[in-house]
């Protein structure tokens, strides 16, 4: 592991004897800036949702089959006869189809041939196609990776799509620091360390660093929260960390944790455990209980880990595992992760198909995507064998610069992970049409009770919050068949200049005006959505109020134009009991329902969601307030004067705890500038 050796415990020790003591709390920050927050600022994981269903006909504005036809031969022309990738256009210049072929004139003369035999769904792609456009490339694995990247990008209608594709977590010992950090990572891995991963989910990777630190004693805290310290925070106190930052330990015995965890994390748990044991037995024989007690504290936490991950493999060091079920017109592809000889965590994945693709076509399609922007594992294992597995495993090898193995195994410890992964296929896809079901029947009720034109697609509720008027801030909440759609989530931060503090009609009024201009501005700018199948206007919009929110709300829907939307505010309860909550629509009397009406119980869970997503909004703009803007309040206290501070005591915390003498000790703060901000956070009564 690497180590910056400018930075040794000494000097760090040095620095922190000229600051002043800090609270015994543990750290406020446990991840770092390099993590990437969540849409919706959560660390949970958005939920797979099922595509809409694609129907057989009608769909893409077909034109006369011919007229497909003259169009691919015109193409046919000027193909080229190497490897390439092409493009299929509708009328409206939008990408219907991609594919890549080794002999891209070949592959389109079999579509230019009429009369030829072709599925109903490659018919109708013809009939909608008025140009095409090539891209040649130098092999067929370039072709295969530009197709699956082009797919990505552009979404054709007739393409199998990946969708809910996020990046994944990864765990990340960090190699930039004398004490290194344990952490969880996503994005570009550019900083110094050890990175341990994939994990299918944040939960997974949260789990397992807390038991890590409970079995390695590992800290989680950033640098600048490390060298304000001194005295241990309180995870030293509960045996979550080692305190390296006040010499609780050492370098070498801290340098000895580190490599345990390492050697853990590496796939040599077994060794680790032995290594443990040896050393608790050790203890036991010398009568030292409480060490011994220690290092079973130790050998529980690491058995609590495997104890967590399931299965895990015997034979396979390192391996995803691939296995696809299809039931209702609906794919499901699950993912296994296996690293290390351990089981990381699975993932189901619900493609956007039509129903005519076969399980073997679906799976190659999303191998392809799947891999675009992951690094592949060095073997792949599938439950259905595809027709370019070669080729992908080609592609792949080029892209990691390793042999990469795609197979399809038949017997042995193989065919069992895959079997296992197969029976999480089709029990996820079980789950998600019962989900979808119920979540069906939900909307269909609504739409009864409230008198809808049909059953929404697509409900947004909106809430606001703030305190006395500061970090106003807005919120949208998404909901559909498929339940909450956290990645359409947005929050508004309330920026009106002329905005009266506390005016929630006004707030209001400017967070709808905002989300519905950008709505009404031209398609190409702004309104083509993330998923093609889910639509971006609302059939129902929810906000929290009584008739006068109501009102107020219709006079900015009229001002915009919008007709097409309904509208309804929830009123709370007396005394704000749920279940006693009173609708209003426009140009109809108060509506209360039974209080166990499950209409009732939907629409209170959409409001509750609307209100925690804008309360944890809120919360996330008053800490940055505070944390970046609270000493430039100050008068004679700017940016300068504020970078010298924090650097000097770390936080802002230790910064109102400081006196005015050691605020004086400042570069830059003279002794004026040192009473203001001791004043600032010690106002005197009176």
């Amino acid at each position: 592991m690497d180590h910056d050796t400018s930075d040794t415990p000494d000097t760090a020790r040095a620095r922190k004897a000229r600051r002043g003591a800090a609270p015994d709390a543990p750290p406020q920050e446990l991840t770092p800036p390099d993590v990437d927050p969540a849409t919706n600022g959560s660390d949970d994981e958005d939920e797979a949702r099922l595509p809409d269903i694609l129907e057989e006909a009608g769909a893409v504005g077909e034109g006369p089959l011919a007229t497909g036809h003259d169009a691919i031969e015109r193409a046919v022309r000027l193909a080229p006869t190497s490897a390439g990738v092409y493009r299929m256009l509708n009328a409206n210049n939008d990408v219907l189809y991609v594919g890549k072929a080794k002999n891209v004139k070949k592959r389109l003369s079999n579509y230019a041939r009429v009369g030829a035999p072709q599925p109903a769904r490659i018919l109708r792609m013809i009939a909608a196609t008025v140009a095409v456009e090539i891209v040649s490339t130098t092999t067929e694995t370039e072709a295969l990776l530009l197709e699956a990247n082009l797919i990505k990008q552009l979404r054709p209608r007739f393409n199998v799509q990946l969708r809910d594709d996020k990046s994944f977590p990864y765990i990340l010992i960090t190699g930039d620091h004398w004490a290194p950090q344990i952490l969880k990572h996503r994005g570009a891995q550019t900083r110094p360390g050890r990175y341990f991963g994939p994990f299918a989910s944040a939960g997974a990777v949260n789990r397992t660093i807390t038991a890590l630190q409970r079995a390695f004693l590992i800290r989680s805290c950033t640098d600048s929260f490390f060298e304000s310290r001194t005295r241990p925070c309180l995870l030293h106190q509960i045996r979550r960390c080692a305190g390296p930052c006040t010499r609780e330990i050492d370098f070498p015995g801290y340098a000895t944790l580190v490599r345990e965890a390492t050697d853990f994390l590496s796939g040599k748990s077994h060794a680790v455990k032995q290594e443990l044991a040896g050393e608790m037995e050790k203890a036991s024989g010398e009568l030292e209980f409480e060490r011994a007690a220690l290092y079973r504290d130790r050998l529980a936490a690491l058995s609590a880990i495997q104890s967590q991950q399931g299965i895990n493999p015997r034979t396979v060091e390192e391996a995803d595992v691939f296995a696809i079920h299809q039931e209702g017109g609906f794919s499901c592809v699950e993912v296994f992760f296996f690293r290390t000889g351990q089981n990381w965590g699975n993932r189901a994945y619900f493609p956007r198909a039509e129903k005519t693709f076969t399980p073997e076509e679906v799976l190659g399609s999303f191998l392809a995507q799947f891999y675009d922007d992951k690094p592949p594992p060095k073997v792949i294992l599938l439950s259905h064998e595809i027709e370019e597995s070669e080729l992908l495993a080609n592609a792949l090898s080029i892209k990691a610069r390793h042999k990469i193995e795609v197979s399809t195994p038949k017997r042995g410890e193989k065919k069992e992970l895959v079997t296992h992964a197969l029976t999480n296929a089709r029990e996820a896809l079980g789950r998600k049409l019962a989900d979808t079901a119920t979540q069906g029947r939900l909307l269909e009720a609504m739409a009864t009770t409230l008198a809808l034109p049909h059953p929404p697609k697509r409900i947004e509720v909106y809430d606001n919050s703030h305190i006395q008027g500061t970090n106003a801030v807005g919120a949208m909440i998404v909901a559909g068949p498929d339940g909450f759609v956290k990645n359409q989530y947005r929050k508004f931060n309330i920026k009106s200049e002329g905005l009266t503090p506390g005016d929630d009609y006004a707030m209001m009024r400017e967070v709808l005006q905002r989300r519905f201009k950008r709505l009404l501005s031209p398609p190409e700018e702004t309104t083509k959505a993330k998923d093609d199948d889910f639509p971006q206007w609302p059939d129902l919009v929810i906000i929290d109020g009584g008739r006068g929110q109501l009102n107020a709300i219709r006079e900015i829907f009229e001002g915009l134009g919008l007709t097409q939307v309904s509208l309804m505010s929830v009123a709370k309860g007396p005394d704000r009991d749920a279940g006693r909550e009173t609708l209003f629509m426009p140009g109809r009397e108060a509506i209360k329902l039974e209080p166990r009406d499950p209409v009732l119980y939907f629409i209170q869970r959409l409001r509750d969601e609307a209100h925690r997503f804008v309360i944890g909004s809120h919360r996330k703009l008053r800490k940055k307030d505070i944390r970046e803007a609270g000493l430039q309040e100050i008068p004679g206290i700017g940016p300068s004067r504020k970078r010298a501070l924090l650097h000097h005591f770390g936080t802002l915390k230790e910064i109102e705890r400081a006196s005015i003498t050691d605020l004086g000790k400042v570069p830059g703060v003279s002794a004026e500038s040192a009473r203001k901000i001791f004043e600032y956070f010690h106002p005197q009564p009176g």
